[in-house]
């Protein structure tokens, strides 16, 4: 017989195998760190770059994009220039502060880009940031 071991003798185990566990959420979390980058939504722009601080932003922002091709875009919405303002002051008169985010591509035309940044001004806007990428 074992030592120290009599028959019928049964010892209850009182520790917990934690090994199992712990192997199951490391595989969870390798899963999660790799996919989260590629959960990302929105438009594909090249951003101009610029030595300014990155901005810190505390609600989700309205972010207006105007593309290479001349085309506004509101979150992922394609909008007509003619229909942007009215579609601006509906959602302003929506929220406590009327603020907007500017996401325009390098190479789009400067025309465009001014007449988003008026369309925005005429519809409420009290702050209008630009969205640049750090250097």
């Amino acid at each position: 017989m074992a030592a120290g071991l009599r028959r019928g003798d049964h010892a209850a185990m009182s520790e917990i195998n934690v090994t199992p566990f712990v192997d199951v959420m490391l595989v969870l979390l390798i899963i999660f760190m790799v996919t989260a980058p590629m959960l990302q939504q929105g438009l594909d722009v090249d951003l101009p770059e610029t030595t300014s601080q990155p901005m810190r932003m505390q609600d989700e922002p309205l972010v207006l994009t105007v593309k290479k091709d001349g085309t506004y875009h509101l979150a992922t919405v394609q909008i007509p220039l003619d229909e942007l303002e009215p579609k601006l002051v509906a959602i302003f008169e929506g929220r406590e502060r009327k603020e907007i985010y500017l996401r325009a591509d390098e190479a789009a035309p400067y025309g465009t880009v001014v007449q988003a940044m008026a369309a925005a001004r005429r519809a409420g806007a009290k702050s209008l940031g630009i969205v640049t990428e750090p250097e």
